[in-house]
């Protein structure tokens, strides 16, 4: 601060705290096949309904819709999917026909706007547009409920989006190709390389009547010519009846007119025609047919009313508030009118040009190395922590997985794994965990599938459904009540929706799978069906335990994000305190919420960060500032033993 005057100088100076918040640990990251949406890429999904609403519902071959079902009716909150597809998957369109008064065969393409069977079933019907019906298009899509589903009454289908006012004029806001791309979730546009159809732009009045002539004095409107500028032009006063008598005089006068920009088109006035359509009705055309013209290409006619008493504009029923209707150049480039046309499944006949059948591709071509593919698309996502790949329960499946989760630059990730829907004994589900290659603590196995009622509803009974969704929701509820240092387990570990077991074991049948890291689902009479184990894959002791290594993950994803104010800062002694500083008020919040052992903090977690203590002078000449984090990790009460001694008879 620059002091040049007396006087009192104010200014604001850091206070030095730099809070280090708790990183998320229940969003969790979905994989696999579904009925539509984005096959690129990952979408964030907060509800069953949007799901519903991007990816579809319920389909034959695939657990991935109940896996995130679950997930939100156990608890869950937020989680993204990542939808993969078979190579030769294929999206449904249909090409139509223009409204040219010779019409260019496949002219306008609508394409189910993802990969799949599910495109099929998308009915299209295309009208004029409400606010410009001489120039744009309205789009109503609706859904048959089976492809063979009559189009006889299209009351009977759902409608699913209307998109109204959409325009072929690229230089327009409501370009359709654009706005269908921003607002539709079910289909898109293109106008394809051949459809270049253009006319000279018109203006067709409503039905005059006949009481409307003579003019007498309302003899006066505005025209505007390829958006030169409206001007006035003032008709002969006539008594005539005649209309054609009236469309050769509008003929003469706005051929007088003299053009305002130096870039219109002399022909758009010299060449201008006003004729009859009909008996009843004006039709006024520019005289150009200019397709680079900026705002309206292939020209435009615009009538709108004069100031004062002698506006002609009513009589005439010139202008959109007076039923007239303007067309513009490229407006015979709309798709021709229909009520309703299949997308994909349609007759090849007028104005249908062409139709290809949407397909979910060959299922055998995706096995788990597709499904691992996927799994690069969370590497940029910061605020996943569990992975899941509902219902692929094979050890490769659950291999891959825990390697993606243990190689991400963080390490940030836990994968949630099943067995396959086969294993249904003990004996398998410890052939299944002892088949692992890569077993790891960022990972737990779960047994046995669950059994619920349909969600989808197809079936009356119960159907049998793979865990990982339920206990991925069970995560995220254990997380938000208790912490994720709580083991997800116990009585208190409750799966909702489910109503039964693949398999019930015994204790003694859980006690060969307990040692070998295979987590048992149970049911007991007072608590229902809960989780009944919370050990990793992974043979470290160290790491046995789930919300231990969950609890590293988010300790260290919290501190990586809250420190990184320190990368760049001079590396001495104020900010080795700083760093103390913080990340011990963190740890210390922790503490506080019970997340670790010890009854004082020192007992608790230690953090040092100093020269001579975490670093040495070479760290420091290499731009390295090293800190030590160190926690004394909650383990769950697995085997609570109570010992019951007899006490001697004694007087």
């Amino acid at each position: 601060m620059a002091v040049s005057y007396p006087g009192v100088y104010v200014e604001e100076i850091p206070g030095g705290a730099r809070p280090i918040e708790t990183a998320g640990t229940s969003t969790a990251a979905f994989v696999g096949v579904t009925e539509r949406g984005p096959d690129s890429g990952v979408q964030r999904i907060s509800s069953w309904e949007e799901f519903q609403k991007v990816f579809g519902s319920f389909i034959p071959g695939s657990y991935l819709p109940e896996g995130v079902f679950s997930f939100f009716n156990n608890g869950g909150g937020q989680c993204y999917i990542a939808r993969i597809t078979p190579t030769d998957a294929v999206s449904a369109d249909i090409t139509l026909n223009n409204r040219a008064a010779t019409p260019v065969a496949a002219a306008v393409k609508f394409t189910a706007r993802s990969r799949g069977d599910w495109g099929n079933f998308l009915v299209l019907t295309i009208e004029n547009a409400t606010a410009d019906p001489g120039n744009g298009f309205r789009l109503t899509v609706r859904r048959q409920a089976a492809r063979d589903q009559a189009l006889d009454n299209l009351a009977d289908l759902p409608v699913l989006e209307v998109h109204d006012n959409l325009s072929v004029n690229p230089n327009a806001p409501s370009f359709a190709p654009k706005v269908l791309a921003r607002d539709s979730t079910l289909i898109d546009v293109q106008l394809t390389s051949g459809n270049t159809s253009l006319q000279r732009g018109l203006h067709r009045s409503g039905e005059i009547s006949a009481g409307s002539l003579p003019l007498a004095t309302a003899n006066k409107f505005l025209i505007n010519l390829d958006d030169d500028g409206f001007q006035e032009i003032t008709l002969t006063a006539t008594t005539s009846t005649v209309l054609a008598d009236i469309a050769a005089d509008i003929q003469t006068k706005v051929r007088a007119l003299v053009k305002r920009k130096t870039s219109t088109p002399a022909d758009a006035f010299t060449q201008f025609e006003c004729t009859l359509d009909g008996t009843t009705r004006l039709l006024m055309r520019s005289g150009t047919n200019n397709a680079t013209a900026a705002v309206n290409p292939g020209s435009a006619v615009r009538v709108q009313g004069a100031v004062g008493a002698n506006n002609g504009t009513v009589k005439l029923k010139l202008g959109e508030a007076n039923g007239g209707v303007s067309e513009d150049g490229v407006a015979v480039r709309r798709p021709a009118n229909v009520l309703g046309v299949q997308v994909g499944d349609n007759a090849k006949t007028a104005p249908v040009f062409d139709v290809v059948p949407g397909s979910d591709g060959t299922a055998s071509l995706l096995n788990e190395t597709g499904y691992a593919a996927a799994f690069s698309r969370f590497d940029t996502l910061s605020d996943c922590s569990l992975l899941v790949v509902p219902g692929v329960g094979t050890p490769a499946m659950l291999d891959l997985g825990m390697a993606y989760c243990a190689n991400r630059s963080l390490q940030d990730m836990f994968y949630i794994g099943e067995v396959g829907i086969a294993d249904d004994t003990a004996a398998e589900a410890e052939s299944f965990r002892r088949s692992l290659t890569k077993a790891n603590s960022y990972g737990a196995l779960y047994f046995p599938w669950v059994k619920a009622l349909d969600p989808s509803g197809r079936t009356a009974g119960g159907v049998l459904l793979p865990p990982s969704g339920f206990v991925a929701g069970l995560y995220a509820r254990i997380d938000a009540a208790r912490g994720v240092w709580k083991a997800p387990a116990g009585t208190e570990a409750s799966l909702n929706g489910v109503v039964g077991l693949a398999a019930n074991l015994t204790d003694v049948q859980q006690g060969t799978l307990n040692p070998v890291s295979v987590n048992v689902l149970r049911r007991f009479d007072l608590a229902g069906v809960v989780s009944w184990g919370a050990r990793t894959v992974s043979s470290d002791p160290e790491w046995k335990y789930v919300p231990v290594r969950r609890t590293a993950i988010m300790i260290r994803r919290s501190i990586y994000d809250g420190i990184q104010f320190a990368v760049f800062e001079p590396n001495d002694q104020r900010l080795w305190s700083t760093l103390r500083a913080n990340i011990g008020a963190f740890m210390n919040n922790l503490f506080r919420a019970g997340a670790f052992q010890g009854e004082k903090a020192s007992d608790a977690y230690f953090v040092r960060c100093g020269l001579g203590d975490t670093m040495v002078q070479d760290d420091i000449d290499r731009g390295q500032v090293v800190v030590l984090v160190g926690f004394a990790a909650l383990k769950p009460a697995e085997f609570v033993i109570v010992r019951i001694q007899q006490k001697a008879g004694q007087q």
